[in-house]
């Protein structure tokens, strides 16, 4: 489904956690479910992933994904679930999860809801069986549903890292977000400028003076450096400026910042600041 992402809103919807894989218990870094809305082609949709599983894949010997799930009646104007609905969208995932690890290894990789249909994103080792069941399931334990299933081979995880994963700009909204909601769960009101210090990483001293360089020109102050040892990016700064942290401020700000570290060869880290009431 060739969607383009348009606008990015961290959306607070129940959170369900499917059952562990063998994969996913021994092998895979621990989960970190998020999600986060979009607007496609046709209106806004909801994704759900382990954001955990970025540094993991390609996963070796988990090839082919399969996405599938139903169509839902029960669905607000915008095309997401009611309350009451999710109930039983969440034992329809349970169910076909089930399923599947009868018949081969498995890792839930994410779903997307949209337009009153909500997806399955699910990496498989072996798809011998896997539809037959699958239609099976759904024709006798959710006979009210509309069921869709795609197997295809993906090697690449181009389903999750291509469509599922978010870009650059909703994955600084959704960690601001979580900053800011815990400055407001302090008693911040957010109106009021204060050092606001931040954090970056360089594969070598050379990048890091690059990085400098524009933090000078737009009036952030070093406040520290340091090599951590990293093998990866070992060079390390921590630099700080007067800002108001609301979430329309500082997403621009932080999005700036990572966008100039990535060409400075690093990675910007985040930030932190004290809560004003």
């Amino acid at each position: 489904m060739p969607f383009q992402k348009i606008f990015l809103l961290l959306l607070f919807i129940p959170l369900f956690s499917f059952k562990k894989s063998a994969a996913q218990s021994d092998s895979l870094p621990p989960e970190n479910w998020d999600v986060y809305m979009a607007k496609y082609e046709k209106g806004a949709g909801s994704v759900l992933l382990n954001l955990s599983l970025k540094p993991a894949v390609p996963v070796k010997g988990y090839g082919f994904i399969i996405i599938t799930g139903v169509t839902f009646s029960d669905c607000s104007a915008e095309g997401f679930p009611s309350n009451r609905a999710f109930t039983t969208l969440y034992k329809i995932s349970d169910s076909v999860k089930a399923v599947i690890d009868r018949y081969t290894a498995s890792i839930i990789a994410g779903t997307f809801t949209y337009q009153c249909e909500r997806l399955d994103y699910i990496y498989v080792k072996d798809t011998t069986w896997i539809r037959e069941k699958l239609l099976k399931l759904y024709a006798i334990r959710f006979p009210g549903y509309k069921p869709y299933i795609n197997i295809k081979e993906d090697q690449n995880w181009d389903g999750y890292l291509k469509f599922l994963y978010p870009n650059e700009e909703t994955l600084d909204y959704m960690g601001n977000q979580k900053v800011i909601m815990a400055l407001q769960r302090a008693g911040d009101k957010l109106d009021k400028a204060r050092t606001i210090d931040h954090w970056a990483y360089f594969k070598s001293d050379a990048d890091r003076i690059c990085f400098i360089t524009y933090l000078t020109k737009n009036r952030f102050k070093v406040t520290a450096k340091e090599n951590t040892g990293s093998t990866a990016l070992p060079y390390k700064i921590q630099f700080s400026r007067m800002d108001k942290p609301d979430l329309g401020s500082i997403t621009k700000i932080t999005l700036a910042l990572r966008k100039q570290a990535g060409k400075c060869q690093g990675e910007y880290d985040g930030w932190e600041t004290v809560v004003i009431k």
